[in-house]
Formats: structure tokens, C-alpha cells, sequence
């Protein structure tokens, strides 16, 4: 039986390839879902909103991987969002790779959170993980899962974002220059110069300006 094509035929790629435009544009949208969930747990312990991200999260990998990344319910809206951008084509195999590491990682989310309905410090490491995938991929266009599929298969990746599987010369305007990388420095050191002079005056506690100044009219 012949193995079902991941990715879409594309007039001049020699391989199936996906639109990273709307890939990243899914990323963000599941980071956004991610955080807002991990908010509501850290400042009100309220564990429902991720059980509920964590089941559309596995229901939307499991669509990807085992049926088609065209009927991804999350790709689709992330298509939709893009869908006036000139597309920008990536190899599928290693997308695919690295929707398995979000398969397993949203897997073992579901069975800790959702079954047992515990959680713990390894529920806050794979939290974390998934966190910091999604925000390379949709801030940076950078797939970390894709990078570990170079290292893995030992076979060098086609059509990468931005074109970084190709050996070219940087250009000037993608340079860091040493004056740049010393106002990086420079503005670190500003910041920790700001936490350590107002630290005490930061942690007062923040009053509403206008209640303020209702008090002062009624006196």
C-alpha cells in the first residue's frame, strides 16, 4: 500500500513542501492560547483552560500527522490569517518531525493533566518546552524541532525558513557590528542599574490615580 504524501506539491520543489507562513502563524496562535492558560494558573490556580488547550493541542497534531496538515483546524485559521502574504515554502519532512515532538510532548500533557489531573514539576518543565518551541518558531521563524531532525537523520534539510539549510554570504544589513553588539550590552547593564537604584520604590504598592484624586476633592 502506498504511504499517503505529507505536504503539498508545489511547481518548482523537488519535494512536498508546507507554507511556513502559515505554520508560524499557528505557532503564535497556540503560544498565545499557552501563555494565556499558564497566566490563569500562576495568579489564579485555575487549571481548566489548559486541560482545554491541551486537548485541542493533541486533536490538532493527531489531524496533522495521521490524516493531512490540510484539515489541521489550527493551520486552517492560520492560513485564512496569512492568506494575503506571498507564501514562503518549507520542506514538509522536517515539519513533520517536528510535530511529532509536539504530538508527544501535548500527549504526555494530556495524560498528566487531563487523566491523572495532576500536576507537577515535570507538567511545568514540558509546559516550559512547549512554550519556548512555539515562541522561536512564530518570533524568530526558527523550528527548533527542525534543527534536532538535522541532527537525527544525519541528512541535510531542503527548503528551510529563511533559506539557512543554504551556505550563503551574509549582507551587510544582517551584520552585527561590535558598536551594535556593545549598545546590547550597554542597555543589559542599563536595566540592572535601573533594578538595583528603584527596586524598593518599584515594589510600593500601585494606587489608582483618579480614586486618589476623588478623596482629595471630597476633602
Amino acid at each position: 500500500m502506498k504511504n499517503k504524501q505529507f505536504g503539498e506539491n508545489v511547481n518548482g520543489y523537488s519535494i512536498p513542501v508546507l507554507n511556513e507562513r502559515e505554520v508560524r502563524a499557528a505557532a503564535g496562535i497556540m503560544f498565545l492560547a499557552t501563555f494565556i492558560s499558564l497566566m490563569l494558573i500562576l495568579f489564579e490556580g485555575n487549571f481548566v483552560p489548559i486541560k482545554y488547550v491541551i486537548i485541542i493541542f493533541l486533536t490538532d497534531f493527531s489531524i496533522r500527522l495521521f490524516i493531512n496538515p490540510k484539515f489541521s483546524p489550527i493551520l486552517i485559521i492560520g492560513r485564512y490569517i496569512v492568506s494575503n502574504q506571498h507564501p514562503e515554502y518549507v520542506g514538509a519532512a522536517q515539519k513533520k518531525f517536528a510535530w511529532y515532538i509536539g504530538l508527544v510532548l501535548s500527549a504526555s500533557m494530556f495524560f498528566l493533566l487531563v487523566i491523572l489531573n495532576a500536576y507537577s514539576i515535570i507538567t511545568g518543565l514540558v509546559c516550559l518546552i512547549c512554550l519556548i518551541l512555539m515562541f522561536f518558531e512564530t518570533a524568530f521563524g526558527i523550528c527548533l524541532g527542525c534543527k534536532l531532525y538535522k541532527l537525527i537523520k544525519k541528512e541535510k534539510a531542503q527548503y528551510c525558513p529563511g533559506e539557512v539549510c543554504n551556505i550563503k554570504t551574509k549582507q551587510d544589513i544582517q551584520k552585527t557590528l561590535k558598536t551594535q553588539l556593545f549598545v546590547v550590552l550597554a542597555f543589559i547593564t542599563f536595566v540592572f542599574l535601573t533594578a538595583f537604584l528603584f527596586n524598593k520604590r518599584f515594589q510600593e504598592k500601585t494606587h489608582n490615580l483618579f480614586e486618589e484624586n476623588k478623596i482629595s476633592s471630597s476633602n
